[in-house]
């Protein structure tokens, strides 16, 4: 069976399916809370981007049609007029290795993160009186909040074992810990960290993906609504933008954004900051990256753009736009089967959320920024702790160059 059908299969379950009008269905998105798609029946059509991307019978319609086979009886019973087995497609583990790399990750990502912050410069403050915490612990204690998932409070026995076994040279205390979350010169010293830590696998990925996702806060905006006649609330969030190797969803480059900041303008950052330690080959990306300033960017780097056209793309472009063009529309097997590769940075940002948290705890927006790139790190150091078990690498980290003010 086709796996848009399979998945359309499992869809045809939701009651939220309804019948519109004449030939018009209503489908709801698996991956968003609301909305969803029309479904034509007659013009054999659908209003999801994978149908407006393929020009093929999506999940959508495949849902609406195992619905309609299914007679709904007076007594609130279903009688299944038509059934196909469904299978799903599955991947070969290596459980023993995988098991071993589960069972020491918590241990190895600690050592990971002690050779990685040795790398930080700092500078002791001069005259008398006690020094403060080493800015290597602080950012060692900040990261090992966040990957124990624990408040700053109850973290601080985790923190303490890690300086007991001489990772640190003394554990920060947890309001050290919050003021150095609030700290604007550590987001780039956290990038850079984030950028070293996926450096030992430059020899391994070569194919990249582009996406970005949000993380909810503890933030809320309200305001009075004149049209409604009563207050109104929303919940805030963050946007974080990523550059994702797609054989070890190992992130090589990120930029954390408030939840208006636009896709297109962060590609050629990640691009540049992803090019320092990595050979890139091709990049793939959404829509939302299709941009000419974009598809040179991808190209200067040395890769091969695969981002698909909109619906009211034309072939007149650049030189970079016309060659996408070419291979977009004479063969669109084979740029999909690239651009597949995408897929897995929907499966990083799902295995960062489910690990260290969708939501972070800070309240002020550079605390907020400075979270989220400690979860990044800490899903780098787990991809770092699989590689070493997996694939036997190896890993040894560049030297940062940030010096602390």
């Amino acid at each position: 069976m086709d796996p848009r059908q399979e998945r359309g299969q499992l869809l045809a379950q939701d009651k939220r399916i309804k019948h519109v009008e004449g030939a018009m269905w209503f489908c709801p998105s698996q991956t968003q809370n609301a909305g969803g798609y029309l479904v034509n029946l007659l013009a054999v059509s659908c209003t999801c981007p994978d149908y407006e991307l393929r020009r093929c019978k999506c999940k959508h319609q495949w849902a609406v049609e195992f619905r309609r086979t299914v007679e709904m009886q007076a007594d609130g019973s279903q009688t299944v007029t038509e059934s196909v087995k469904v299978t799903r497609k599955t991947y070969k583990q290596d459980w023993p290795k995988y098991n071993a790399a589960q069972c020491a990750e918590k241990g190895t990502v600690q050592a990971l993160l002690h050779g990685l912050c040795d790398g930080i410069q700092w500078a002791p403050r001069p005259g008398r009186g006690k020094q403060p915490i080493p800015l290597p612990d602080a950012v060692y204690g900040m990261v090992m909040k966040v990957y124990t998932g624990f408040s700053g409070r109850r973290a601080t026995t985790d923190l303490r074992e890690c300086a007991e076994a001489g990772h640190m040279r003394r554990a920060p205390r947890y309001n050290t810990l919050f003021d150095y979350f609030d700290k604007p010169e550590l987001t780039p010293l956290l990038k850079r960290l984030i950028e070293d830590s996926a450096a030992p696998l430059a020899s391994i990925e070569t194919q990249f993906a582009a996406d970005s996702t949000g993380f909810g806060t503890a933030t809320y905006r309200r305001w009075y609504d004149a049209k409604y006649g009563r207050e109104m609330k929303e919940h805030g969030w963050i946007k974080a933008h990523a550059m994702v190797g797609t054989f070890t969803n190992v992130i090589t480059s990120a930029n954390v954004t408030d939840s208006n900041g636009n896709d297109s303008p962060e590609l050629p950052g990640l691009l540049i900051r992803a090019d320092r330690h990595f050979a890139l080959k091709e990049v793939s990306a959404d829509k939302a990256y299709l941009a000419h300033s974009n598809l040179k960017a991808i190209e200067d780097v040395g890769a091969v753009p695969y981002i698909p056209f909109k619906s009211n793309s034309k072939s007149e472009g650049s030189a970079a736009w016309r060659r996408m063009w070419g291979l977009f529309i004479s063969r669109s097997d084979e740029f999909l089967n690239h651009y597949h590769q995408r897929s897995n940075v929907e499966s990083t940002f799902s295995a960062i959320k489910r690990k260290f948290g969708s939501a972070v705890r800070s309240k002020t927006f550079t605390a907020q920024v400075n979270e989220v790139l400690c979860k990044i790190l800490c899903h780098n150091l787990s991809c770092l702790v699989h590689a070493m078990f997996e694939l036997g690498i190896q890993p040894t980290f560049p030297v940062a160059q940030e010096v602390a003010a």
